[in-house]
């Protein structure tokens, strides 16, 4: 992470920062008072710049470490607001609830959900069985992509199976209710990035060689 070690504040203040804007709810400006606190002295627009720089960074090593999930995906989308608009947040689990991918959109329909199946079976095995629910558009895009298999993905549109998914949905909500809504879209997909990484975390999705470590030293080395 070179981008951290050439900024002005200690690299440990900037991470700190920003692992707790994605790990609780809470709002730039409760995290300047928290670091105001501790005799550190950061604006709260600071703290955004660093989340909206180095969250998609720290997000994108993980990706590199993280464990191989079931090939029994349960997909759903959920919403986000952004500039007081509702955008679509795609996300997809297995069945034993570890978190497969996860995508933002500005639309809900076929191009979105596939885009969102593109990005999840790029990195991540295939899967064998997709579950949605009831929705046309995320079953149209599922038949696109079995079109040109050999071997079909089996689809199910069962809408029980797939409550794993939407009580999951639970955990990224429950931070961003806080924040009021974001300003931007890029800085959305910024945060939520980090959002999502330290949920994936808390699930012990980080492959490493830490032990028992914490989930904030499991966070920290990713800058290494």
């Amino acid at each position: 992470m070179p981008d951290i070690r050439r900024m002005r504040f200690p690299l440990d203040v900037i991470l700190v920062c920003i692992r707790w804007y994605a790990a609780y709810p809470l709002s730039y400006r409760h995290l300047e008072e928290m670091m105001e606190e501790r005799g550190i002295e950061v604006d709260h627009s600071s703290i955004n710049r660093w989340a909206i720089r180095f969250l998609p960074l720290l997000e994108k090593v993980f990706r590199k470490h993280k464990r191989p999930v079931g090939r029994s995906w349960r997909m759903d989308e959920t919403y986000i607001k952004v500039k007081g608009v509702w955008k679509y947040l795609y996300r997809a689990v297995d069945k034993q609830g570890q978190t497969v991918d996860f995508l933002l959109s500005a639309k809900r329909d076929k191009e979105a959900a596939r885009q969102f199946f593109d990005k999840a079976m790029q990195h991540n095995d295939d899967p064998e069985t997709v579950t949605l629910d009831k929705s046309v558009a995320n079953k149209a895009a599922m038949d696109d992509i079995n079109a040109d298999r050999d071997i079909p993905i089996q689809v199910r549109q069962v809408k029980y199976l797939n409550n794993i998914v939407e009580q999951d949905h639970r955990a990224v909500k429950r931070i961003t209710r806080p924040m009021l809504g974001f300003k931007a879209f890029q800085s959305a997909k910024s945060v939520i990035a980090g959002i999502e990484l330290m949920h994936m975390i808390r699930k012990g999705q980080l492959i490493n060689g830490c032990g028992k470590a914490s989930f904030a030293d499991q966070f920290y080395a990713l800058a290494k």
